[in-house]
């Protein structure tokens, strides 16, 4: 049963925006969504989007498996024009979990296969793949690496929550960086990468700065002495020559970039925070439900290692930096911005807003359509900022049978130039398509956003160190078993 998406009308959820303070604009004209528009020098058929949703399906040299193969001919099918590659590591060491694409010349042509079917599913389809742009997001995953956190710098509300596999134990001030050296040679990762992204047919590549992954927390180590950290000019010195150097060696590969317009601060559960702070009153007590429930992490002074934040308010946007940012990004030589936030394993309500949080998470401390109408603000701002670019946005999936009302208001009011779906393309790969054909979305598929796929990505007790991700509610088939296998791990 949902816990507070109870709207049975749009205008319902209209006023829920008013009270909350903010204004939601919706429409039932859902042509500009499949109006054509460019993607820098590539023409874009629609204004719909697949988000990049890592399947944790791969193999562990990093190759597609079979679900990897399954997700996108149904995503090439699925009609959006824009299919958004998921997290692809430029290292095996950059990789996020033992599953994670990984492309290099062992994997090369298993991924070119991989992208060649998405578009004959498409041309199937449709006749043609004609305004069909195919890219892949590359990544180094840093502080998330699976095997040792790989860290730009020290984050003294993030480090105590980062566990160091290797050793079983939670970081401190002691736990090495990388050095300049390190992240010279990863800009040679990410540079050989695109090269060979551009040679399997890659329409373009993402360099992923969002979710506190390593370029990602590169961009708030403002407490980071030297070449790349400091000033902004620093934070950014590395993308900055891994773009440059990628115009460069393959002046026909399109470059975009998906960047955290708002990092947020970590949350834990308030119960588990009451174990954390060594001088809390014991004799407080908190109630289950409200135990549950997520706090930020206490912090005193101004905050150091954030993006997007304003440094005495961690629930209160910056977006100078980000603004500065996305001019600096079209200058050089980026084509579009897909805007995301927060961090989905320190703060996944302000990620992606939800009836239920991850198996691992804590309740929401915000109603979720608070978390909705900051994306959708940071989003327009950053469209205002670069108007001659497409900025993707994000955090549509809470508003289930609405999204694409809002979708389309949203593009007619110029707040974005293209609509991002991510876990609602899991259980909905279809949306685009069912959408053109009978006004609507199919409700039989619509994500409610109740963390299924979250869990199962959560879930590591498998042979290879991590289960796969999909919907198990609406994808029945394929991850129903897969969810009964692991609740039956957790004890129902």
């Amino acid at each position: 049963m949902a816990r507070f998406f109870k709207y049975k009308t749009a205008d319902e959820i209209c006023k829920e925006a008013d009270r909350l303070g903010s204004a939601l604009a919706f429409s039932e004209d859902f042509s500009v969504l499949f109006q054509p528009t460019q993607f820098g020098k590539l023409p874009l058929a629609n204004r719909l989007c697949i988000q990049p949703m890592e399947g944790c399906d791969g193999t562990i040299d990093g190759a597609p498996d079979e679900l990897t193969y399954r997700r996108y001919l149904r995503f090439g099918a699925g009609g959006a024009k824009l299919i958004w590659g998921e997290a692809t590591a430029v290292d095996d060491d950059a990789r996020m979990n033992p599953r994670q694409l990984w492309l290099h010349d062992g994997t090369a042509s298993a991924i070119e296969d991989m992208l060649r079917g998405c578009r004959q599913a498409h041309r199937d389809a449709f006749g043609s793949d004609a305004g069909l742009i195919v890219g892949l997001q590359l990544t180094h995953s840093g502080r998330f690496s699976f095997r040792r956190p790989q860290l730009i710098t020290h984050d003294s509300l993030l480090d105590p929550l980062t566990l160091d596999k290797s050793t079983g134990r939670f970081l401190d001030g002691t736990y090495p960086l990388l050095t300049d050296d390190d992240l010279k040679r990863i800009e040679d990762q990410y540079v050989a990468t695109a090269c060979l992204a551009a040679k399997i047919g890659c329409d373009f590549v993402d360099i992923k700065q969002c979710h506190r992954y390593l370029l990602s927390e590169l961009l708030a180590a403002k407490n980071r002495p030297g070449l790349y950290g400091g000033s902004l000019e620093n934070r950014t010195r590395l993308v900055r020559n891994v773009i440059c150097r990628i115009r460069a060696e393959v002046p026909s590969l399109t470059i975009a970039t998906r960047l955290n317009a708002y990092d947020g601060i970590p949350y834990v559960r308030r119960d588990r925070l009451s174990r954390m702070i060594s001088d809390l009153d014991s004799q407080v007590s908190i109630s289950e439900e409200d135990g549950r429930k997520g706090a930020p992490i206490p912090h005193e002074g101004s905050l150091q290692t954030t993006f997007g934040v304003d440094s005495n308010n961690h629930l209160s946007m910056d977006l100078t930096e980000p603004l500065n940012l996305a001019v600096w990004l079209r200058d050089w030589g980026v084509s579009a911005v897909n805007v995301s936030m927060g961090n989905p394993y320190a703060n996944p309500h302000v990620v992606r807003p939800a009836e239920f949080p991850p198996v691992d998470g804590y309740d929401a401390p915000e109603h979720p359509l608070i978390g909705v109408l900051r994306h959708f603000q940071a989003t327009a701002a950053i469209q205002a900022a670069v108007p001659d670019l497409p900025v993707i946005g994000s955090g549509y999936s809470w508003l289930q049978d609405f999204a694409m009302n809002v979708a389309a208001a949203n593009i007619r009011d110029q707040r974005c130039a293209i609509v991002g779906i991510g876990r609602a393309s899991l259980s909905h790969p279809d949306f685009a398509r069912y959408l053109q054909m009978h006004g609507t979305l199919d409700r039989k598929l619509v994500c409610r956003t109740f963390s299924y796929c979250t869990n199962l990505m959560r879930s590591k007790d498998h042979p290879l160190g991590q289960y796969p991700t999909g919907c198990p509610p609406f994808d029945k088939e394929i991850y129903g078993p897969l969810w009964k296998e692991i609740e039956q791990k957790r004890g129902g």
